[in-house]
């Protein structure tokens, strides 16, 4: 899949740049990084076996939790293979075939991720706006179907992009500017007239990412709106309280992306170090902090620790 000699094929190769200015101190910054996807495997990890795990957990909010958890595993395991190997083995070369997998599994998952993150923000519309009905509407098939239809779009509408790319021909440097194959790195290295693929890419951003946002900024104005009417100021507070979580999770994900997609399309000779601290961010803060927040935030998360960690004690006889 990796390639050390860059020479020895006809296929296009391309080429990852790191940090720039940085490659005398890459094997330091393999240290952090190296603990950062570790806390993202583990932290996503042990949110799927709580879940599970948690009969107090088996609802369709922690159902949409243990989907953006596993979506957040894919998203670590699909960068961490080029970001580690950068850092540890100085390999810097990738073929035309790996990086337009990479590139499906980044964007597949990050449209999955993104049509879970709506479909948490449908869940808390109905608790806090028709809670008599929460039960009634949302339940487990429900959450299923939800969850199953966020898989189905994200693979769809990815699916045709490697097609796309390799009708192109890549006769430069072929240098991308992340430590992974993104798409709209990989247009801007094509050598033919790319106006479809990119017009396809657009459209792609527009019925995921796009509208995505429409219906979650529609959703907690919805929520919003409901609370302001309450009487009671302290259930203002606990129903906001519920959708802090969920908040957090959008921002996170959002912000990154909307940020890196801008310097992509409306900046030119932006600083490379800026181009590849937001790709970092992007990928990797996402399934870091989503974890913690939940941890931090969610009192059914927090019970479910303190209650596995009760068990691990009493049976190791603490």
């Amino acid at each position: 899949m990796w390639s050390f000699n860059h020479t020895a094929s006809n296929s296009p190769i391309f080429s990852f740049i790191g940090i720039p200015g940085l490659k005398a101190a890459q094997i330091w910054i393999s240290i952090p990084f190296c603990l950062l996807y570790l806390l993202a495997l583990v932290g996503n990890a042990l949110l799927l076996i709580l879940v599970k795990a948690e009969q107090t957990l088996h609802e369709p909010q922690f159902y949409f939790l243990a989907m953006l958890a596993l979506t957040d595993l894919g998203l670590s395991l699909s960068t961490m293979p080029s970001v580690l190997a950068i850092f540890w083995f100085n390999v810097h070369y990738i073929g035309l075939d790996a990086c337009l997998t990479q590139m499906l599994f980044i964007h597949a998952l990050s449209s999955v991720e993104s049509g879970v993150l709506v479909a948490m923000a449908f869940d808390r519309l109905v608790a806090v706006c028709a809670p008599l009905n929460y039960t009634r509407l949302l339940t487990h098939s429900a959450a299923a179907c939800l969850g199953g239809a966020a898989v189905i779009r994200g693979a769809t509408l990815v699916a045709p992009l490697p097609f796309l790319l390799r009708t192109f021909p890549f006769c430069g440097a072929n240098i991308l500017s992340h430590s992974y194959c993104y798409l709209p790195d990989m247009l801007n290295l094509a050598c033919g007239d790319a106006t479809f693929s990119g017009v396809y890419g657009l459209v792609f951003v527009l019925f995921t990412f796009a509208v995505d946002v429409v219906f979650i900024l529609a959703s907690y104005m919805k929520i919003l709106a409901t609370v302001i009417k309450l009487e009671n100021q302290d259930r203002n507070w606990k129903s906001l309280h519920t959708c802090a979580c969920h908040l957090c999770t959008v921002f996170v994900f959002y912000l990154p992306l909307i940020s890196l997609a801008v310097l992509h399309r409306y900046t030119q000779n932006t600083s490379p170090i800026l181009f590849t601290s937001l790709s970092n961010a992007y990928l990797l803060m996402t399934p870091l902090l989503n974890p913690l927040v939940y941890s931090l935030k969610s009192r059914q998360i927090q019970a479910a620790l303190r209650k596995r960690f009760w068990v691990q004690r009493v049976i190791a006889g603490e």
